[in-house]
């Protein structure tokens, strides 16, 4: 299979999607950028020489795929099961490798603050989000001790949370009353470490 025929493969998909349910041009975008991914249960096909590293960047046998277009497409269909990783379409479902997270938050935009703050995220494919309840933080630890934060985007698909975004939340965060840190957004307290932060 090569990143081509995949590509015609998906655009064929959700162009399919979109004619089932044409009653809006609202109701084809929303098709066409978010594909049923959930519902497609194809057998696993293999694997393909495709890899997404720490910073997000997508390779295809060792050369970068620098088509933001294709990046975006190929991350609508990412599909994570027991801790593996797949591009799936109706038909098929190809297993990737990725280094550390499938997606990658690179921008965050807070209104208002304290309780009734909201966070709104970005991936670097598109997606947008709140932080809430069904989209939760956490932060875990590399190797060497440093901040590892995620955020939970779409099923069970996470975002490495980029360091740029992490300081900003750092300057967002505030202490709980037990003695955390972390920031609110959509109701919900995260903690982004138990005492001072070190970044």
């Amino acid at each position: 299979m090569s990143v081509n025929e995949l590509e015609s493969q998906l655009l064929a998909a959700k162009t399919a999607g979109s004619n089932d349910d044409s009653t809006s041009s609202a109701a084809t975008a929303k098709s066409l950028s978010s594909p049923p991914v959930h519902l497609w249960k194809p057998p696993v096909s293999g694997d393909i020489d495709i890899r997404i590293d720490r910073e997000g960047r997508w390779f295809h046998e060792g050369g970068e795929i620098k088509r933001s277009a294709l990046v975006a497409l190929f991350a609508s269909v990412l599909w994570e099961e027991s801790g593996e990783y797949f591009l799936v379409t109706p038909v098929e479902k190809w297993r990737i490798q990725v280094d550390v997270a499938p997606l990658l938050v690179v921008r965050a935009e807070r209104a208002g603050s304290g309780p009734e703050a909201c966070i709104t995220c970005y991936t670097h494919t598109g997606d947008e989000f709140i932080l809430d309840k069904a989209h939760p933080l956490t932060v875990d630890a590399d190797s060497e001790g440093n901040p590892l934060p995620f955020v939970r985007v779409r099923y069970s698909l996470d975002a490495l949370v980029h360091r740029n975004v992490f300081y900003q939340l750092v300057d967002w965060a505030e202490a709980a009353a037990t003695g955390s840190m972390g920031v609110w957004s959509g109701g919900e307290f995260f903690v982004l470490a138990e005492g001072d932060i070190g970044v």
